[in-house]
């Protein structure tokens, strides 16, 4: 089977895939991209079309109580990640807004802060998170969306890019959609950690998270939103396709979060928190401040198997 990816046009050979869709796309943030409702409790500020915005009027060292946590929820639905500045916030409260949402996940792959429960990025000279990816998708039930809060901030760079992966299967090709609407693919933990983890951890960690099968396009379980879901850093290869034409198509899905239009980026300050749907978005962390530091402490939120 040959896959079309998009329609030919005279281009050089050097021009990565992503680039052949030109002009206006389809950029929807809501399913159907409906009328806005307002916000009664809090101030939103969108930081792009589709995705992004602050949310000023909050202050979460206070446990929001349900008519809050409601309006925030209906918030990251509708934009996908929400950044807080200003905030103040201690681990034990960023665990505490965290667990509104669900149970939180464990992470041995990563330093752990002063819970198990809580990663600590910036421990080291080196940074592993610049590359696009969605959290956890190697595990079968990946995670429902991440609470992070930055700590400590470089004299410049380190900012983190989001995208929209609605938008990006909304502009893929007839021909594209087609292939992959049905198709799943699999998720292995060993090309995100293998940088990093010594081999003997590596093995370890290999029997606890083998590899799993995931729809390469996934419904969100509360937008009903067609989503894009493989990512550069996990998956590995499409199941039924010769190995040449799944990584051609892979390398040509992962390149979607490459399309500025999809993106949304934050400039970070101390003691901002961010929190993000995973399910959603993928994400990508510049590391462009080396030899300066930038430290940030996360929480993921446990979530359900892709269908």
């Amino acid at each position: 089977m040959t896959i079309q990816l998009d329609a030919p046009v005279s281009r050089p050979r050097s021009t990565p895939a992503v680039d052949l869709l030109e002009g206006e796309r389809l950029l929807c943030r809501l399913p159907g991209d409906g009328p806005d409702r307002p916000y009664e409790l809090f101030t939103v500020t969108p930081l792009g079309r589709t995705l992004g915005a602050e949310i000023t009027g909050v202050d979460l060292r206070t446990v929001p109580d349900g008519e809050l946590r409601s309006e925030l929820h209906r918030a990251l639905l509708e934009w996908k990640v929400l950044f807080f500045p200003g905030q103040d916030l201690s681990s034990a409260q960023q665990r505490a807004f965290g667990l509104l949402w669900g149970e939180l996940e464990t992470n041995p792959m990563l330093d752990a802060g002063d819970t198990a429960d809580v990663v600590r990025f910036g421990t080291g000279a080196r940074t592993f998170e610049n590359i696009w990816h969605a959290d956890t998708t190697f595990r079968e039930t990946p995670a429902m969306g991440a609470v992070l809060r930055m700590v400590q901030v470089p004299p410049f760079g380190g900012d983190t890019l989001w995208a929209d992966m609605a938008a990006a299967y909304d502009n893929l090709s007839a021909g594209v959609r087609a292939t992959i609407d049905d198709a799943v693919a699999v998720h292995d933990m060993v090309p995100g950690f293998a940088r990093f983890l010594d081999p003997a951890k590596l093995e370890r960690l290999q029997d606890r998270f083998p590899p799993v099968t995931h729809p390469v396009v996934r419904t969100h379980p509360e937008t009903g939103r067609r989503t894009l879901n493989v990512n550069a850093s996990f998956t590995t290869e499409i199941v039924g396709l010769p190995r040449a034409e799944s990584d051609a198509l892979l390398r040509h899905l992962f390149a979607q979060a490459h399309v500025p239009e999809y993106q949304a980026r934050y400039r970070w300050t101390e003691g901002t928190v961010a929190f993000w749907d995973n399910r959603a978005t993928q994400h990508y962390a510049v590391g462009d401040y080396h030899p300066h530091r930038r430290v940030a402490e996360r929480v993921a939120i446990a979530g359900d198997r892709p269908f």
